[in-house]
């Protein structure tokens, strides 16, 4: 894979970004390579390679958006828990090098769509009403399944299994797993448990139809909605460029202290 032009996304409301940005900058400026600085806010296509210096939130928005055009993209971490970067600033130079050296694999991510939006964590449906229960009835290929009484749904891939789907209860989905999660949120019964289910289903979220309901996509553009959803896998699917030695379960070790007692935990 050649790569010739790189792109530098940044956010500039994240501390230290544009101190990052200039130095990643200088990087590759003096080994020669073509480079372009992006803000987060005004994305454009155009580039082999992109990093991405921010949180996991930055680095959801272009991954997003850079889903369409088959671009990779390489997180640097600026962010609290940065599950998604692979690189912290400490570490840029030795990563640039790997990169530019071929050092690297890219993991094709499955993402989510409904209707115009797509995610690549989850879609969380909740009522605009945050005080209370709502009621939800799954449907899976237009088949009933079950009903919640509960805060809300989160429908998660594999990626998104790890953030807002692990907090509610769900399990973690390794990345390479073609399926969704579906985990209920604050469900008030004590039978009702996440599902986990092929990526080929069309899942349904019913409500009712008296009520107003929000549907957030990965936690960052939200719209209201009645009656239903729809939420399928989506034709796109993001790019993660990962250095060659990074494994899915050591991360879970290191970031998220998982299997670790709570001695060892610093």
């Amino acid at each position: 894979m050649e790569l010739k032009n790189f792109a530098i996304c940044y956010n500039p409301e994240i501390v230290h970004s544009a101190e990052v940005k200039n130095s990643l900058k200088q990087i590759l400026d003096l080994r020669g390579v073509k480079s372009e600085i992006v803000d987060i806010d005004a994305l454009k296509e155009g580039f082999d390679f992109v990093f991405v210096i921010g949180g996991d939130g930055t680095i959801l928005k272009t991954a997003r958006f850079y889903a369409k055009s088959k671009t990779p993209i390489f997180g640097i971490n600026l962010g609290r828990l940065g599950f998604l970067s692979q690189s912290s600033k400490e570490d840029i130079e030795q990563s640039v090098d790997k990169i530019l050296n071929g050092k690297f694999i890219i993991e094709d991510r499955i993402m989510l769509k409904s209707g115009q939006f797509t995610a690549l964590n989850d879609f969380v449906v909740k009522g605009c009403d945050t005080g209370r229960t709502s009621r939800f009835s799954l449907k899976i290929n237009d088949k009933f399944v079950c009903d919640y009484l509960a805060d809300g749904i989160i429908v998660a891939t594999p990626t998104g299994s790890t953030a807002y789907g692990l907090s509610a209860g769900g399990p973690v989905l390794s990345p390479e797993l073609n399926a969704f999660v579906i985990v209920p949120i604050c469900p008030h019964t004590l039978t009702a448990r996440p599902i986990v289910v092929p990526d080929c289903e069309k899942i349904t979220i019913c409500t009712d139809k008296q009520t107003k309901y929000v549907l957030s996509t990965d936690g960052q553009e939200f719209y209201e909605f009645s009656s239903e959803i729809e939420v399928s896998k989506s034709e796109f699917a993001a790019k993660l460029a990962l250095l060659e030695d990074s494994e899915f379960y050591s991360i879970l070790r290191n970031k998220l202290h998982w299997g670790l007692p709570p001695a060892y935990i610093k």
